[in-house]
């Protein structure tokens, strides 16, 4: 039932954060590195330029195996949430949350992804972390896959488009789901469509190693293994945990026509589409017709097992999951048009949306254009996994973080879901804000890009006590949970 002055009742208040960007403890306790582990801080780097941030060659992955220290290697020490859960925990507890989405980290449980038995060490880790949010009351939605594969993946298999490690990870899927058969909402992949964008991050696969045309074909081959792996790991937690829900995850890519020009507005169509896809096979369990074409004409033959389609059409997904931060445009010729950076991608800048500092457009009726979009198209409950502000937020002297301006982001695209909700009849099921505590980018491997209610006191050198601090956005969060929703749609 909606509330005119709030939200549905039971709505899942909540944040967001990954394993490998907050977790640290890299390596211990039987830890095995992970591809985010030999990601490496770069400075010199334009912090717009997504791809230069996150393009890792063989020989980064040898220069990062021989780091003596983890000073530009952030992500193995993240804000140690690994000894700070507990706090961690406790603070999200004080904010009100019903929901945490988080990750396990596959090298945990797995150290090289192709054990037949899991570390036995990570598992009780993330024991601890379910006890202490099932001790406040705390929901989790748990992803399997966020960018945190094992490293060994890559250099001994080549990454997903193996098709070896389909089995690898229904193996780490099945020892999850056998040990935390308490957890009801589950996501397999995150931003599965990320693929073609950051193919190390995702798939594990190293682009400089192909030829173009090879490299597009070991892309698709890698798109097809993760969807059914996907599919098979919907199906085992379905098995082995009765009554649980499992979502797909998509980069909600959203596009304008750049003008009203006929052809900018096909393109617009044609990029939007594409987008969808990635959740068209995860919903219908099909390919749809246009990616067959799109294949056929790109000289594209999948690797398929004998049972593949049948899994993938049997195993939809429950719910559809998405992260939403900005928006860009579409045209037909982009050449002369000024670009702007986003959520792992550059788009065409809207001149009528202003940016961050990092280049991402602010536009929270894009959000509300987002869930009519996949709500009309799917018909199936949705969850904003992802939603925030990354600034550069200052302590001051008296231990004060004065954020307004992430407030006012938020304000803007919460009151934007309560309108979906409301006046276009959208079934959201909750809403977790990214980086509900300070953590590593995963776009720039910066700490000084931080989205949190809670500010952690560490620089992209790793200097800081690692202190935490409520910031003015944890109050005001903490009021939005406690009035579902009320407060901050009152706001003006």
């Amino acid at each position: 039932m909606v509330q005119a002055n709030g939200f549905p009742e039971g709505f899942l208040w909540g944040g967001a954060t990954a394993a490998n960007q907050i977790e640290g403890a890299c390596q211990v306790e039987g830890k095995g590195m992970s591809v985010a582990d030999v990601q490496r801080l770069k400075p010199e780097v334009n912090v717009e330029d997504y791809k230069r941030n996150n393009t890792v060659t063989r020989a980064d992955i040898e220069e990062a195996l021989k780091a003596e220290e983890e000073t530009l290697y952030a992500k193995r020490r993240g804000i140690d949430f690994y000894h700070h859960y507990k706090e961690d925990i406790a603070l999200f507890a004080e904010m009100g949350f019903k929901v945490y989405r988080m990750s396990i980290a596959w090298s945990r449980i797995f150290p090289n992804g192709d054990e037949e038995t899991p570390n036995e060490a990570g598992l009780k880790f993330y024991d601890q972390v379910f006890a202490q949010l099932k001790r406040y009351g705390i929901e989790p939605l748990v992803t399997m896959s966020h960018y945190e594969q094992p490293l060994n993946l890559t250099l001994k298999y080549g990454g997903w488009g193996n098709r070896q490690l389909i089995k690898l990870f229904t193996r780490f899927v099945e020892a999850i789901c056998i040990r935390y058969n308490h957890v009801k909402y589950w996501i397999t992949f995150n931003e599965i469509d990320s693929l073609f964008r950051h193919p190390f991050s995702s798939g594990g696969i190293l682009e400089d190693e192909y030829q173009p045309e090879r490299l597009k074909k070991e892309l698709y081959q890698a798109m097809h293994n993760q969807f059914v792996a996907s599919a098979a790991a919907t199906e085992i937690c379905r098995r082995l945990i009765p009554g649980a829900k499992v979502g797909c995850m998509l980069t909600k890519l959203t596009f304008y026509p750049f003008t009203c020009k006929p052809e900018d507005v096909l393109k617009y169509y044609l990029d939007n589409r594409k987008n969808f896809s990635f959740a068209d096979v995860q919903v219908f369990g099909e390919y749809p017709e246009f990616m067959k074409i799109q294949m056929e004409k790109e000289g594209i033959t999948l690797q398929k097992g004998p049972e593949d389609d049948k899994i993938m059409r049997e195993n939809p997904v429950d719910f559809v999951a998405f992260s939403y931060y900005q928006s860009s445009c579409s045209a037909a010729n982009p050449t002369e048009l000024e670009k702007t950076a986003g959520n792992t991608h550059r788009g065409i800048k809207n001149p009528y949306l202003p940016k961050t500092a990092w280049g991402w457009q602010i536009d929270p009726t894009g959000l509300r254009i987002s869930l009519i979009e996949l709500y009309d198209r799917y018909g199936l409950p949705l969850f904003v996994a992802e939603n925030g502000l990354g600034a550069e937020d200052v302590l001051g002297p008296d231990g004060k973080i004065h954020d307004e301006y992430r407030i006012n982001y938020l304000r803007e695209h919460i009151k934007a879901m309560h309108q979906a909700i409301s006046e276009d009849g959208v079934d959201l099921m909750g809403y977790t804000s990214w980086g509900c505590i300070d953590l590593v980018s995963a776009s720039t491997n910066q700490m000084s890009k931080r989205y949190g209610y809670i500010y952690v006191d560490a620089d992209d050198y790793g200097h800081g006590s690692l202190k935490r601090y409520r910031k003015d956005s944890f109050y005001w969060y903490q009021k939005v949970i406690r009035t579902n929703g009320a407060s901050a749609l009152e706001e003006e």
